[in-house]
């Protein structure tokens, strides 16, 4: 068998219709723009003959359903099949509210998009002939109605059952939480554990178990691709939040041989955003003083706070360089600890960017 086909990924779409946006100075995404972002990028990928593409969580800004509502009409007039997943901003409540939609009502709004079955927060389905999509549900509630990053014990196996059912097939996991640490020591870190699956070592080993090899997500706006023992973890950043990527991948199998060609491309302007990629790095820039605060008070530097507030300014490039993909950090005037906490995220590994895999067989 051999298989040659192209799709499609956008994430973090955090789609917001104007009569659902709420004003929020420190948010990093800009959300005002969501959708002329996503009608450009669609624009774009309706040009390249695509099969399918994977949009892996926070379809819309924070579960609103007039915004769930316009994303799936819209999704339903391209040339191409979608598929979907939820993000912790598409059911932020285990119960629907006045302005949000609940978790076990997100399959009903995307009956055309994968979710056949409206019980079910997740599926399977064969994408073309010889590839099948497996897409998971990682968002979860306890029961003080706190919000959680984790597969249930019944998902898992599910996953199980289907892994061991499929025979002869190239296999895509999408998930919205991370799966590998694409930030150094990121399960290990309060602010970055937040965007890793809580039993992602369950997932990992019951992939690899199968030699499964691909899993795309979402969730931390950033463009990174992380590897561990043969399993790709593919993430792509936010559309609203610089660089405002997205990615097209070409799969090519021959014989014994199979190659995946990932490619990114990034928005460069929209309407009354005429120079998107230099506007928005510096709107993230300025907005990025509370955060990197923050950041520097957490472990492991653990920073007083009037410390941490003398040395953010100084870090106001850094989340943006991360986002970016294969960074490059040099801060030389930070006390040697920082500079050294810090320049550890540059680039390391597989590049983020643009990349050619051969999957094992």
């Amino acid at each position: 068998m051999s298989l040659n086909f192209r799709f499609g990924v956008i994430s973090d779409l955090h789609i917001g219709l104007p009569q659902t946006i709420e004003d929020s100075p420190h948010r990093f995404h800009l959300v005002e723009l969501s959708v002329s972002a996503l009608e450009s990028a669609l624009t774009h990928l309706s040009q390249l003959d695509l099969d399918f593409l994977l949009i892996p969580g926070d379809l819309t800004q924070d579960g609103e359903p007039d915004n769930h509502t316009w994303l799936s009409q819209r999704l339903a007039q391209l040339p191409f099949p979608s598929y979907v997943i939820p993000g912790n901003h598409d059911v932020i409540s285990p119960i629907p509210t006045d302005t949000c939609i609940g978790l076990q009502e997100f399959p009903g709004y995307y009956p055309k998009f994968g979710y056949q079955n409206p019980e079910q927060l997740y599926y399977t389905c064969a994408l073309l002939p010889g590839v099948r999509l497996i897409a998971l549900n990682s968002n979860q509630f306890d029961l003080a109605g706190y919000q959680l990053g984790i597969l249930d014990d019944q998902q898992l196996a599910w996953l199980q059952t289907v892994l061991e059912e499929t025979v002869d097939e190239l296999v895509l996991v999408m998930v919205h939480h991370n799966v590998l640490e694409h930030l150094p020591d990121q399960t290990q870190n309060p602010v970055g554990k937040r965007y890793m699956l809580d039993n992602a070592p369950k997932l990992i080993n019951l992939l690899q178990a199968h030699n499964v090899q691909l899993v795309f997500t979402g969730h931390l706006h950033v463009q990174n691709i992380a590897h561990q023992n043969g399993l790709y973890d593919v993430t792509t950043g936010s559309l609203v939040s610089y660089p405002h990527p997205y990615r097209v991948i070409q799969v090519q199998q021959q014989a014994e041989q199979t190659q995946v060609e990932i490619e990114s491309h990034r928005l460069r302007s929209l309407p009354d955003w005429p120079d998107l990629q230099t506007t928005s790095r510096q709107m993230m820039g300025q907005r990025s003083t509370r955060f990197m605060t923050h950041f520097l008070t957490q472990p492991p530097l653990n920073l007083p706070v009037e410390k941490a507030t003398t040395l953010a300014p100084q870090l106001s490039d850094f989340w943006a360089t991360v986002a970016d993909g294969d960074p490059v950090l040099s801060y030389p005037e930070l006390p040697e600890p920082v500079q050294q906490y810090f320049e550890a995220f540059s680039h390391s590994g597989v590049a983020d960017n643009q990349l050619i895999i051969s999957l094992q067989t």
